[in-house]
C-alpha cells in the first residue's frame, strides 16, 4: 500500500513549527555569535533546507556554518526519498520573513525552483547563485536574504565559497536600497491589489 502524503500546507506547518522550536531552543543556549559583517544576531540565524537533490550538500554547508560559529536551523530534508523542493523553500522563507532567522539557504537540483517558491513569501528576496560574483551582487545590489543553490550545478568547494561570500557581503549603498524599495512596492501592490485600484 502506498504511503499517504500529507497536504503540503500541513507538512509546511509542521516543518515551520519544528524549525521555530529549534530557533527558540538555540536562543537560550550559548552558541557563538555570527562572524558575518553587520549587527550580531542570535543563534539560529541561518535557516537551511533542501529537497532530495540537495540534502547531501545541505549537510556539508550546515556543518561548515556551525564550525564557523554560526547558528543553523535545519529545516530538512535529511534523506534521499523524493520530496517537493517548494515545501522546504517555503519553510526557510517563512523563517526569514518572520525574523526568526536572519538569512536562509535552500538547495535543490538547480536552485531555480526553490528561488521561485521562496520569492512568493512577502519580505523574501531569494537569489540563485552559481558563483561568488552572483552571490555578492545579490546581497550588495538586491539585498537578498535567501540564497538558493543547485547541487547538480556546482561542487561542494564552490558552494561553500558562494555561501561564505553571500553571508559576508553587506547590503550596498542607498541607491541600491531605493531600487529594492521599488521591488517591495510591487510586492505590496499585488498583496492587496484592490487598494491600488482607482475609486
Amino acid at each position: 500500500m502506498a504511503e499517504r502524503r500529507l497536504p503540503d500546507e500541513i507538512v509546511i506547518r509542521q516543518l515551520v513549527e519544528r524549525a521555530l522550536e529549534a530557533v527558540e531552543a538555540a536562543s537560550t543556549g550559548t552558541a557563538a555569535a555570527p562572524t558575518q559583517s553587520g549587527p550580531s544576531v542570535p543563534a539560529g540565524t541561518v535557516a537551511i533546507g533542501a529537497d532530495h537533490g540537495g540534502f547531501a550538500l545541505k549537510a556539508v554547508i550546515a556543518k561548515h556554518l556551525s564550525d564557523k560559529g554560526l547558528g543553523v536551523t535545519d529545516c530538512g530534508t535529511n534523506g534521499p526519498a523524493a520530496v517537493d523542493y517548494s515545501d522546504f523553500a517555503h519553510v526557510v522563507a517563512r523563517l526569514v520573513a518572520s525574523g526568526a532567522c536572519a538569512s536562509g539557504i535552500v538547495i535543490d537540483g538547480a536552485g531555480i525552483g526553490s528561488a521561485m517558491a521562496a520569492n512568493k513569501v512577502p519580505g523574501v528576496r531569494a537569489a540563485n547563485a552559481h558563483d561568488t560574483s552572483m552571490a555578492r551582487n545579490a546581497r550588495e545590489h538586491n539585498y537578498a536574504n535567501v540564497l538558493t543553490l543547485g547541487a547538480r550545478m556546482i561542487g561542494e568547494g564552490l558552494a561553500l565559497e558562494i555561501v561564505d561570500t553571500f553571508l559576508a557581503t553587506p547590503w550596498g549603498a542607498e541607491r541600491h536600497g531605493a531600487r529594492v524599495a521599488k521591488i517591495t512596492a510591487i510586492e505590496q501592490q499585488y498583496r492587496n491589489p484592490k487598494a491600488e485600484e482607482p475609486r
